[in-house]
């Protein structure tokens, strides 16, 4: 290792600083640069950007303007600063928790939406919302003439109705039905702003409301009918229809939910099977049947018209109340067909010139007391409670009832003082009881009223004499028999004395049992029934169907006994049918709609026989002489033969007539209600003119038909009482005089 001294490291040190300031000298000289090093001539040298330099300032840039000086602000201005501030702080508050709030209550309405929707059933199970069925009456040739309870025809689409159906019900109802999502914000709007326009609440009137809305209505929001918790059906649909704020909100939801379930064509099925269309129809197929007898899918423009405009208000506009404002109702709804684009103008044009008629089983609006009857005489559970769609046929003859209406329309109109309060009732059937028509009282159109053909218990009067002298023909009496028409008295234990009067206050002795009944005269009838023994005419009287309490005392034969007026027309026809119990009936078959197999037949018809047929003829033969010399007069009827009876009660508080023709038995029975007497009418007046108006519109052009009659022979019925029992003469007679009596009579009446 070679050592050298300091001094040659300082020295070296000496000048390698003298190098390096002699190469920086250089390298000024040569403009800067440095010679290359070795390295750089190795590798060659990159290019560099030219360095940029900084640009001078202008010399007349501007001055930068100084700051204006903090201006004090007074008390004034940190009040308004403060209050911005304030502003600013509740904004951003409420922005933070109006969002939040928003996001919850979005998320809730979308679960309620959401939970609404799984609990939507198929729509199969919403169309029919009943919770009870109906009950349809057929008349005697199967036409139907009266509804009871809600009817539904069967389920329809919004797919199989008549195009100008579906179209109308859109045009009327919701116009922007398939644009919205179950709700229209500007209809809502729109009803609110006229609800406060008329002085009503918001909710009060116009609803505004959606057929999705409106669907959600009908269906309760999802809350089914649960008998334990309302009163009655009634309560729970309007409890259904309130309108109150917490109520519109679940609607809406509920209406959200539908349109995220169904569809719209859905949602419409639903509307058109659910809506109340009046006169107890559910849904447009019912309606269309009830009102035009044809089907939803066959309405015309007219027709469909009618049927939408039922939606607003559907007692009011029900074609079967007023035809000419649901006419103009329809007008309104052709107009916004019209609008709509669905009808053109020649179309909308013609369908207000030729306005829809009602079906004839609509118009006529007939035979509703009949109905009412029906359905009270038939299975409660299969008439007034059913749960399931019945079908009952019934004895109705539709022209008769037509008939019955007509004439009893006719004399109040013609032969009543006006104002009158007076009722009538009027019942026709045939011999063996159907009963062809029946008129309750004089508000033809009503149904659920009082029935007077059927619940009201009166006197009969005279009109029951006819059994006392079934009781005595029976017994062996002759209708050519005397029977003394002179003053009576008869001790009534624990009553005293009871004296009948005739009407006439006068007295004609010894006449024929035909003669009395003509004259519809008290005491032979009375005399009659104390020889006959009461018991005896009671029995008669029972066995024909007179059930009510009969009287016990003397004035039996006179009808003191209350009965009903079916009741006694029944009676009468057991007495055409030649002596027969006859139970009156209404109902042929019943059976459930769409069931050919009935559940039940005819309850009534013919029963026993109560007297021998040729007293049933005698006993005819002598009615038949009431219309032709007695009280009865004022009913016959040209070429006809007549068998009646009419009958007036003490003080005239009570009407009758009771008559038939070889077809038909009718019952007439006019008085007030509350037993007012009546001002110069009796059973031979008022009641006989209702009896013949009614007939003689029943009998028509039809050829007559003679009465099933015996007429008794003079000289025969001499011997047969000179041969016959002790107890066929009546008393008081011997048997010289009774042929004598006989014969002088015969001989002057021309037999």
């Amino acid at each position: 290792m070679l050592l050298f001294p300091a001094s040659t490291f300082r020295i070296r040190s000496v000048m390698l600083r003298a190098n390096k300031a002699g190469s920086t000298q250089k390298m000024t000289a040569d403009g800067g640069k440095r010679p290359p090093l070795v390295a750089d001539r190795r590798y060659p040298e990159t290019k560099r950007e030219p360095e940029r330099k900084p640009k001078a300032k202008k010399a007349n840039a501007q001055k930068r303007k100084p700051a204006k000086p903090t201006r004090k602000r007074g008390p004034l201005g940190l009040v308004w600063a403060l209050f911005g501030w304030l502003v600013r702080l509740v904004v951003r508050l409420l922005w933070g928790i109006g969002w939040r709030i928003g996001a919850v209550c979005g998320l809730g309405i979308a679960a309620a939406v959401l939970f609404f929707a799984a609990t939507l059933p198929p729509i199969t199970d919403l169309v029919d919302g009943r919770a009870r069925g109906s009950v349809t009456l057929l008349d005697r040739y199967g036409s139907p003439f009266a509804w009871r309870g809600e009817q539904f025809g069967g389920m329809i689409t919004a797919a199989t109705v008549s195009p100008h159906l579906h179209n109308a019900v859109i045009a009327t109802e919701d116009r922007r039905f398939y644009r919205h999502f179950g709700l229209s914000p500007r209809g809502i709007a729109s009803a609110i702003r006229i609800n406060l326009s008329e002085g009503r609440g918001p909710l009060s009137g116009h609803g505004g409301s959606t057929i999705t809305q409106q669907a959600a209505k009908l269906l309760c929001l999802g809350v089914p009918y649960d008998p334990s918790e309302w009163e009655s059906e009634s309560a729970y649909e309007a409890d259904c229809r309130r309108s109150t704020l917490m109520r519109k909100g679940k609607e809406a939801l509920y209406s959200m939910a539908m349109e995220l379930k169904y569809s719209k064509e859905d949602i419409l099925t639903i509307y058109l099977n659910r809506a109340y269309l009046g006169a107890g129809t559910r849904g447009f197929e019912a309606a269309a049947q009830r009102y035009f007898g044809i089907s939803a899918a066959q309405v015309t423009p007219s027709q469909a018209a009618i049927l939408a405009g039922l939606l607003k208000a559907p007692t009011t506009y029900a074609p079967t109340n007023n035809l000419q404002r649901s006419w103009g109702r329809a007008n309104v709804v052709l107009g916004l067909m019209e609008r709509e684009g669905y009808l053109t103008e020649e179309e909308a044009a013609f369908a207000r010139a030729n306005p829809a008629p009602l079906s004839e089983a609509a118009e006529e609006s007939s035979g509703g007391y009949f109905a009412d009857w029906v359905m009270s005489e038939g299975p409660e559970f299969f008439t007034r409670n059913t749960t399931e769609d019945v079908i009952i046929r019934t004895t109705l003859d539709a022209e008769i009832q037509t008939s019955a209406e007509e004439a009893l329309t006719w004399v109040f109109e013609n032969r009543v003082s006006e104002g009158s309060g007076a009722e009538a009732a009027i019942v026709v059937m045939s011999a063996d009881g159907a009963v062809r028509a029946m008129v309750g009282g004089r508000n033809l159109a009503a149904s659920g009223l009082f029935n007077r053909a059927t619940q009201a218990s009166r006197q009969t009067g005279s009109s029951f004499k006819p059994f006392v002298y079934a009781a005595a023909l029976e017994l062996g009496y002759s209708p050519l028999d005397l029977v003394d028409d002179s003053e009576l008295t008869i001790q009534i234990p624990g009553s005293g004395p009871y004296t009948p009067r005739n009407y006439d206050n006068a007295f004609k002795g010894p006449i024929t049992l035909t003669q009395a009944m003509a004259e519809s005269r008290n005491i032979p009838a009375v005399r009659l029934t104390e020889e006959l023994g009461r018991d005896n005419v009671r029995t008669i009287a029972e066995g024909f169907g007179i059930t009510s309490g009969l009287a016990d005392g003397p004035a039996l034969a006179l009808g003191a006994s209350e009965s009903t007026l079916i009741e006694m027309t029944g009676a009468y026809a057991g007495i055409l049918n030649g002596g027969s119990s006859v139970t009156p009936y209404g109902l042929v078959d019943l059976r459930l709609q769409g069931d050919a197999t009935p559940m039940m037949d005819a309850r009534g018809g013919i029963g026993e026989r109560v007297i021998q047929e040729r007293t049933a003829r005698q006993l005819v033969w002598m009615m038949n002489q009431v219309s032709e010399i007695g009280t009865a007069q004022r009913a016959k009827i040209p070429g006809w033969d007549i068998a009646a009876k009419t009958g007036t009660t003490q003080g005239a508080r009570d009407a009758w007539f009771i008559g038939f023709t070889a077809n038909y038995v009718t019952g007439v029975w006019m008085g007030y209600d509350d037993n007012t007497p009546l001002t110069g009418v009796t059973g031979s007046g008022l009641p006989a003119e209702i009896w013949r108006e009614t007939m003689v519109n029943v009998l028509g052009e039809s050829d007559p038909i003679p009465l099933p009659v015996e007429e008794p022979n003079a000289i025969n019925e001499t011997l047969r009482g000179l041969q016959g029992p002790e107890a066929s003469r009546p008393s008081g007679q011997d048997e010289d005089t009774n042929i004598l009596i006989n014969l002088l009579n015969s001989l002057l009446s021309g037999r």
